[in-house]
């Protein structure tokens, strides 16, 4: 059990990484695991860094689509498609034991590209100039980020929202509801194949304070994107989430 100070800077870490994620409608997952990777827990088995990540999405994801869902910005359409094919490939990759270099190899470049597509690309905040992909487009994006976030232990909104904007299928908001959806259902299936595959690692002494703090501001972060701040301005905030996921990351490949 940690103890002291590095107790309460990482609880107040995880409350601002949550509230930062949940504000577009993302569980967290990325910046947690670069977060734990800075604490004396970076020394833990990939798995038990997984669970407890995709644990923790659970939570904030829930709340950030309850939010959104509630302001009107949930389109059905568009993000079933993305869902059906994602659960069974998120259920393979939490099953697949993937460690040691090839799970840091994996989710830099996880970090690293999501932060280039969306700085580097355009997108909408209009409704009128979105059209919802149908459903030979979507199916296969779903099955990819599906197997891909099983594989690294995150929920697949680092994916999926630059997708959505970059191909203009949603606005900001609209993204930020189906990535909300999105990540619930696939933390939740890799969670399970991990849980089949290697047993339930999670330590409920630290989970439960750590659940705690993303709860807070899980609730702080959605209720923000979600009713307060326009578009354009959920757009920046997402980009700011990937490159704050990305960074640390980086500095260890180039280091």
């Amino acid at each position: 059990m940690m103890e002291g100070l590095e107790l309460v800077l990482l609880l107040f870490g995880l409350l601002v990484i949550a509230a930062l994620y949940a504000s577009v409608g993302h569980g967290g997952a990325s910046g947690y695991l670069a977060l734990l990777s800075l604490s004396t827990l970076a020394s833990m088995d990939p798995v038990w860094l997984k669970q407890h990540a995709w644990t923790l999405n659970l939570v904030v994801a829930a709340i950030a689509f309850w939010h959104y869902h509630r302001e009107g910005f949930h389109l059905p359409r568009l993000t079933i498609p993305f869902i059906v094919t994602s659960i069974p490939f998120a259920l393979l990759g939490g099953y697949l034991a993937v460690g040691g270099s090839v799970y840091d190899l994996l989710l830099s470049l996880t970090l690293l590209w999501a932060a280039w597509r969306l700085w580097g690309g355009s997108s909408t905040d209009s409704a009128d100039d979105v059209t919802p992909p149908d459903t030979k487009a979507a199916a296969p994006v779903g099955g990819a980020i599906g197997l891909v976030s099983g594989l690294i232990g995150v929920g697949g909104g680092i994916f999926l929202t630059p997708i959505l904007l970059l191909k203009r299928w949603a606005t900001p908001k609209q993204a930020a509801a189906t990535s909300a959806l999105f990540i619930w259902v696939n933390s939740l299936a890799g969670l399970s194949g991990s849980f089949a595959s290697n047993g339930m690692q999670l330590e409920l002494e630290l989970l439960i304070p750590f659940l705690a703090a993303v709860l807070l501001g899980g609730f702080i972060g959605s209720r923000y994107g979600s009713a307060v701040t326009p578009e354009s301005r959920v757009r920046r905030l997402l980009v700011l989430v990937l490159i704050i996921a990305a960074t640390k990351r980086l500095f260890e490949i180039v280091i």
